[in-house]
């Protein structure tokens, strides 16, 4: 058996290794659960175990077909993560003081050796206390009683963090559905104009994007403040909170640049919030800008781009300038939102469908999508028809 002095390097070094498990859960947990995020580059253990986590799970994704299989397979591991983290920072914790508990040789009635005092830390930790292993020293009932008291704590605000969460998912996915009748599923930026336009209600594209810029302050809020939302899908498979930021955006810059309006202010603003989301979003995500091999609006939808919102009644600037500066405005946010969707697997909309959209509220499981049935201006248009022939 080796003395004391052959064994102190050992044993300092288990010390510090154990201070090191009980240090880390413990700060990272404050600054992921307690601290409000700040826009940082400084290492934290949850940063590395979701980059390294959903490095592997994307791989995997990859292998699956595109579809609502693949979908399925990404929408488990926001929910599956959120677990593994607390996992590893209560295991962390009870190896430590079990690893510190070895280190300090505690005396203990019931047993010796670091199986014992890792059962003893874990039974510590979650208060079982069955009665089979009793502290006998000073030293080893003040380590107890800090256990204890950290496990009760620790487990709490655990279970507090996760009301709080859900409740920040449920507004982030409030508007996202509000979407579906005014947008489409998934959501463009030419069928939010063009149903606006065709009930008359052009103006009341302000009042809604005075929401989304609401919602684009919330998302950047909560998303940096709880980085897990980011990996939380959408309950259908055609929306997303990306898709939303990017319809966002995709308004914002026509309206801005293509349609004449005399007043482009809450654009602006809407615009304002939506990139700086995007952008900050990015680099806490690591997610660097990127530029897609995929055009979002090619040649031909351009044209119908601007053949559909005249056919609409919206007056447009017809000059080059505009689509000059149209395609400035692109510039400066298509690069960080390319660089989510390949970061999460999203799917962009396009700036114009391809084809006309179904919205969600149409769809059934059960029966096919009701006959006659329109988009939500169709129903207007023809409900104001019915009102002129009576």
């Amino acid at each position: 058996m080796m003395g004391w002095h052959e064994a102190k390097p050992m044993r300092l070094i288990t010390l510090l290794i154990s201070l090191v498990l009980i240090l880390v859960p413990l700060v990272d947990a404050f600054e992921t659960i307690l601290q409000p995020r700040r826009v940082t580059h400084r290492f934290r253990f949850a940063r590395l175990f979701y980059r390294r986590s959903w490095a592997l799970w994307r791989t995997v994704a990859l292998r699956l077909p595109t579809g609502k299989r693949r979908e399925a397979f990404l929408g488990i591991f926001g929910p599956l993560s959120l677990l593994g983290l607390f996992a590893a920072w209560v295991g962390g914790l009870i190896v430590g003081f079990g690893l510190l508990h070895w280190s300090l040789r505690s005396p203990v009635q019931g047993g010796a050796g670091l199986p014992t005092y890792l059962y003893l830390s874990g039974g510590t930790f979650f208060t079982l206390a069955y009665g089979d292993l009793l502290p006998a020293a000073p030293l080893t009932r003040l380590l107890g009683v800090i256990e204890a008291g950290l496990g009760f704590g620790f487990l709490a605000v655990i279970i507090s963090y996760l009301p709080v969460l859900y409740q920040a998912f449920s507004r982030r996915e409030a508007t996202i559905s509000l979407l579906d009748a005014r947008a489409g599923s998934p959501p463009t930026a030419l069928e939010f104009l063009l149903r606006l336009a065709r009930c008359g209600k052009l103006d009341a594209a302000d009042s809604f994007l005075a929401e989304l810029e609401r919602w684009a302050a919330e998302l950047l809020e909560s998303h940096l403040s709880f980085p897990v939302l980011s990996y939380y899908r959408s309950q259908h498979d055609n929306q997303s909170w990306l898709s939303t930021l990017a319809m966002t955006l995709d308004t914002c810059a026509l309206l801005m640049t293509q349609i004449k309006r005399r007043d482009t202010y809450q654009a602006q603003l809407a615009f304002a919030m939506a990139r700086h989301a995007a952008v900050d979003l990015g680099l806490v995500l690591k997610a660097p800008p990127q530029h897609s091999t995929i055009d979002r609006l090619p040649p031909e939808q351009r044209l119908l781009i601007t053949q559909s919102l005249r056919d609409a009644g919206i007056e447009l600037h017809d000059s080059p300038a505009a689509d000059e500066k149209f395609e400035r405005m692109r510039g400066v946010y298509e690069p960080f939102i390319n660089a989510l969707a390949t970061r999460f697997l999203f799917t962009l909309p396009p700036i114009a469908p391809q084809e006309p959209p179904v919205d969600n509220w149409q769809r059934s499981a059960w029966i096919p999508r009701p006959p006659g049935i329109g988009s939500l201006p169709d129903l207007a248009a023809s409900e104001a028809r019915d009102k002129e022939h009576f």
